[in-house]
């Protein structure tokens, strides 16, 4: 189990204070949101780019844009590891995931809650990883939906090489109903980076 906390629920005061107290993370989770594909705007290259400054992690960048195709190299530039865009997405998403390999990143791709896991199946030899949202993507803090397990166990079946994550209401206790059902990378947002000691509840997802 690899864990990911999410900068989305972090302290945008203490950003880099934030990002050096989950160093001992497996990846640093970063949303990006357009204001168009989701109802919010979160953040863009040159944030990402000064946090790769404070941490050596790898940079899992989810890309909730409408046309993520115009934006990978500077996300690329600005020290993304991997790129994730949306099946929903309106470019042409296999193209889309060859563009982020041969820029020598982690391609991955996600889905809404709503659509069916089935809409993966053609891109799934493209991805590197595999993102299942169990909550409405655009804002932390959402319930988690337990009935988008279902998707991490088809997956594990269908696309055994790829890596699966997932993300939404993400805590200890539903992190274990994820990890029963395949899920090899867990986002975590609220449960960390809003709890009182953020290492501490970084260690607590991490003895699971």
């Amino acid at each position: 189990m690899k864990i990911a906390p999410s900068v989305l629920a972090a302290d945008y005061l203490r950003l880099g204070e934030s990002v050096r107290a989950v160093e001992n993370a497996d990846m640093l989770h970063l949303d990006i949101m357009d204001g168009h594909f989701v109802p919010n705007i979160s953040f863009g290259p040159d944030v990402v780019r000064a946090l790769r400054g404070e941490s050596r992690l790898f940079f899992d960048v989810h890309l909730m844009l409408t046309h993520p195709r115009r934006y990978l190299e500077s996300f690329r530039s600005a020290g993304a590891d991997g790129i994730t865009v949306h099946v929903e997405c309106e470019d042409d998403v296999a193209e889309t995931l060859r563009e982020i390999r041969e820029m020598g990143l982690q391609p991955g791709l996600s889905l809404k809650p709503g659509t069916p896991v089935e809409r993966l199946v053609p891109f799934l030899p493209l991805c590197g990883m595999v993102l299942v949202m169990t909550v409405e993507p655009g804002f932390g803090g959402q319930r988690f939906m337990a009935d988008q397990t279902e998707k991490l166990r088809f997956l594990k079946k269908a696309a055994p090489g790829v890596l699966l994550e997932v993300d939404g209401g993400i805590n200890v206790e539903t992190a274990r109903i994820c990890r029963d059902a395949g899920a090899e990378v867990l986002v975590a947002g609220t449960s960390v980076f809003g709890a009182p000691d953020v290492s501490a509840a970084l260690a607590e997802l991490q003895r699971l």
